[in-house]
């Protein structure tokens, strides 16, 4: 349960710090009208993702018992937990982003994260595939410690932004800032192994 649980917080934190839409939204939100706006963007993979994850549990599951296409999966995942890695590795800062946006910010947090293909590859390709072994392999518990930490971390982290920006945005800037996504990258880098690693075993090749 805690492999599930780390994994979780590990791939949470990073889609919670790493620049994107999201972020750059709850940024422009914070920068002009307040944390409280910035928080309320983050709290929209908490609207959007129940249907994509669902989809993605059922798509997953149908195709479980062929080891060849969840091996494929996987080293697709891999892929893409990689090319994180090295996203994440390579910022030095959030980029800039005006604040001339208007409010409704919970509203303009769901539509960008739901039309943005980054939730639905991720969890296609890596969280149901991890979900559902962790069901199979050790229980409902594994699946829910994956699920927690990586929903507490994501919107936590996305949250911390908004607190940030709007405080003061040296911490945003810093070599503090700059570390900590290297510090990311390597642990991203790491989990694409992994799942490299595992996807390979399925297909026979090791």
């Amino acid at each position: 349960m805690w492999g599930a649980l780390i994994a979780g917080v590990t791939l949470g934190l990073s889609a919670g710090f790493s620049p994107g839409p999201l972020s750059l939204l709850v940024i422009s939100q914070s920068l002009r009208f307040g944390a409280r706006e910035g928080a309320r963007v983050a709290l929209a993979p908490l609207v959007t993702d129940a249907p994509i994850v669902l989809l993605a549990l059922l798509l997953v599951r149908q195709a479980a018992s062929n080891a060849v296409w969840f091996g494929v999966l996987g080293l697709v995942g891999a892929g893409f937990v990689a090319y994180l890695a090295w996203e994440t590795f390579r910022v030095n800062a959030l980029p800039d982003q005006p604040g001339n946006v208007a409010p409704r910010s919970l509203l303009r947090g769901v539509l960008v994260n739901l039309l943005s293909p980054h939730p639905w590859l991720f969890w296609i390709s890596v969280g149901a595939p991890l979900v559902l072994r962790s069901y199979a392999e050790i229980g409902a518990a594994a699946a829910a410690a994956f699920m927690l930490g990586f929903y507490t971390l994501l919107i936590g982290s996305k949250m911390l932004i908004a607190w940030a920006t709007e405080r003061s945005r040296s911490l945003l800037r810093g070599a503090a800032y700059r570390w900590l996504m290297r510090a990311l990258g390597v642990a991203l880098a790491v989990f694409a192994v992994l799942l490299l690693r595992d996807a390979l075993q399925r297909l026979g090749v090791v």
